[in-house]
């Protein structure tokens, strides 16, 4: 079995390993006749059209530039920033073998026997490989006494969610239904939107990571992505807080309990996935040697590649203007 690991010694850009691994997986799966391998490839081949053939960002990150500037526009008080970005490989790879566990741990746990190869490639669908996303701040200063900041910036990020479908949508986006509906929406989500929305606002996460994901296809560029709206702090908990931390725990724990849960030998699909992540979490980026990237531990990274961290696509930001004026 072949991993991501085998190419990150060569000192190869992240493209040629991704050509490279991606061939060996199709090479092989067409030898024994696996088409969960040749779903991995062709789930690699995805990433290096984007990276290959991106003229189109071009046009995709100018059309979402507009919402940027209408809230420029319509709320001038509030600081936030807009960010794009195409995963990271080494992300993209962990997903891809994530969903293999968690759906094959599921349907083994509920039928006691394990999926075709065709209602497991099913699941093996991924819409997030662009995201943007958009956080936004109340500066202190525009906080009337008594109110509550966090939840004045909550009530501004559901009115700027309710409009952002139709916005895009007239820009040649197309919003998709979300997967997530289970959980509940916050009573501040309009009834036209809900159905779009992945409301973790509303219903947090159990880590308490907190988010609205919504997802579109792009009919001028031919691709899906994915945006995310969060609060300021809701970010900082996301990105720097236990949320992350807590949540990269939870989740090794987790395909612990899978892999127990599974018979060792019956399910080489789980057990080629389940192999595959061990060694990603187990990998120290500073031996690695890969064109663009440089670690110092697994906490000092300077990546120039995309090999760790997702390429940057759409870096704007807005100050609060009227810093000094209380809204009226």
């Amino acid at each position: 079995m072949i991993s991501l690991n085998d190419y990150l010694f060569s000192g190869n850009t992240v493209l040629k390993i991704l050509h490279q691994y991606s061939s060996d997986l199709r090479n092989g799966a067409k030898v024994t006749r696996n088409s969960i391998d040749l779903a991995h490839a062709n789930f690699l081949t995805q990433i290096i059209e984007l990276l290959e053939h991106n003229d189109f960002l071009t046009s995709q990150s100018q059309r979402i530039k507009e919402f940027y500037k209408y809230m420029t526009m319509e709320y001038p008080f509030l600081a936030f920033t807009f960010k794009g970005r195409i995963k990271s490989l080494i992300r993209a790879e962990e997903k891809f073998n994530g969903y293999i566990l968690e759906y094959i741990s599921n349907y083994y746990q509920k039928n006691g026997a394990f999926p075709s190869e065709a209602e497991l490639k099913s699941v093996l669908n991924f819409r997030d490989l662009i995201a943007y996303r958009i956080v936004i701040s109340m500066p202190v200063c525009h906080i009337k006494k008594g109110e509550d900041r966090s939840e004045v910036e909550r009530k501004y990020l559901y009115e700027i969610a309710n409009v952002l479908p139709e916005f895009l949508e007239e820009r040649g986006f197309t919003p998709e239904i979300s997967k997530h509906l289970d959980g509940g929406h916050s009573d501040l989500l309009a009834d036209p939107v809900r159905p779009y929305y992945h409301d973790s606002v509303a219903t947090p996460r159990n880590s308490g990571y907190q988010s609205l994901h919504i997802t579109f296809y792009d009919n001028l560029a031919r691709c899906y992505t994915e945006l995310q709206l969060r609060t300021k702090g809701m970010d900082d908990f996301a990105e720097i807080g236990e949320a992350n931390h807590f949540g990269y725990e939870k989740t090794q724990e987790t395909r612990r309990s899978k892999h127990d849960q599974i018979p060792s030998g019956e399910c080489i699909y789980f057990d080629e996935a389940y192999e595959r992540l061990m060694k990603l979490q187990e990998l120290e980026l500073a031996k690695i040697d890969v064109n663009m990237f440089k670690a110092i531990n697994n906490q000092l990274i300077n990546d120039g590649c995309g090999l760790f961290r997702g390429r940057q696509i759409l870096p704007f930001e807005h100050l609060s203007r009227f810093q000094n004026d209380l809204i009226d």
